[in-house]
């Protein structure tokens, strides 16, 4: 444990937190910028005195249990988090869960591609995202809860409306087969995170398909560069697949385009128009 590393670690995170970006109101009487030290330990749910003391270079080496709390109370990143762990002699297990909050600036990239069909997934391949193409070509994900917007779950257990599963993808089993794989790795990152372990429940119990592919205990998945949607108003529309990774967040921004010129392109121009008012609602 090195104290006097952590002491400058705490204070220096401390410093930088507005009181408005917890909830606490700044005050006329504040002399130093950031939160007090009662504050900190206040949302830690830790005492005053013990945090005083981690500053301080003084106090014993922190449980799991109080990092914690002090890592979310300071509003640390992920790497942050892993450094105040390895800052207090404590290596980090495995993180909670899946990041399931979207940078602003990856929203914004959403709403400047409207020609292109986007959205974003999380590890286990819930659609956290989207632009207003993308809700048109697969359906309106903002009249879903968010359980229903995953995509592992849609293509074993559906709904699979008009017997077009997983919006008529040309690739549906193929997507089957990557999705289990994805599954897999991502319950080998989040071993704890009963969201997790529920979704991969639920589908051993709902799907023989899934039952069968989970017992390859594969991982490796290629990407897939080209499919179809069968789309209910326009038709098929053939679209380029491109995967861009974010990294810090273990998430990935989906990109469907269609070749300029092409009958797809001129169908999801239709559908930009369209939207989702004709969409077939969801059964």
């Amino acid at each position: 444990m090195d104290r006097r590393e952590l002491a400058d670690f705490l204070r220096s995170r401390r410093e930088r937190i507005a009181p408005g970006d917890v909830g606490l109101p700044a005050g006329p009487r504040r002399r130093t910028p950031g939160l007090r030290r009662e504050e900190v330990a206040q949302l830690a749910f830790i005492s005053t005195e013990y945090y005083a003391r981690l500053e301080q270079a003084r106090a014993p080496r922190p449980s799991r249990e109080v990092l914690a709390g002090v890592a979310r109370a300071l509003r640390l990143s992920d790497a942050e988090r892993d450094h105040l762990h390895h800052l207090a002699g404590a290596p980090p297990g495995p993180p909670p869960g899946p990041p399931r909050e979207v940078r602003q600036s990856i929203l914004d990239l959403l709403g400047r591609l409207p020609q292109a069909a986007a959205i974003v997934t999380s590890a286990t391949l819930e659609v956290l995202a989207w632009n207003d193409l993308a809700a048109a070509l697969m359906e309106d994900f903002s009249a879903l809860p968010p359980r229903d917007r995953n995509l592992v779950r849609r293509a074993f257990l559906g709904p699979h409306a008009s017997g077009r599963r997983l919006y008529g993808v040309s690739d549906a089993e193929e997507f089957a087969r990557v999705a289990a794989q994805r599954l897999r790795a991502a319950s080998a990152r989040y071993p704890d995170d009963p969201g997790v372990t529920g979704l991969v429940d639920e589908l051993l119990a709902g799907s023989e398909e899934f039952r069968r592919l989970w017992a390859s205990h594969d991982v490796v998945a290629e990407p897939t560069l080209r499919k179809t949607f069968r789309h209910p108003v326009v038709g098929p529309v053939t679209v380029n697949c491109d995967g861009l990774h974010i990294a810090d967040r273990d998430q990935q921004v989906v990109i469907y385009t269609a070749t300029p010129g092409s009958p797809s392109d001129e169908a999801l121009r239709l559908l930009a128009v369209i939207g989702t008012q004709r969409m077939e609602a969801p059964h």
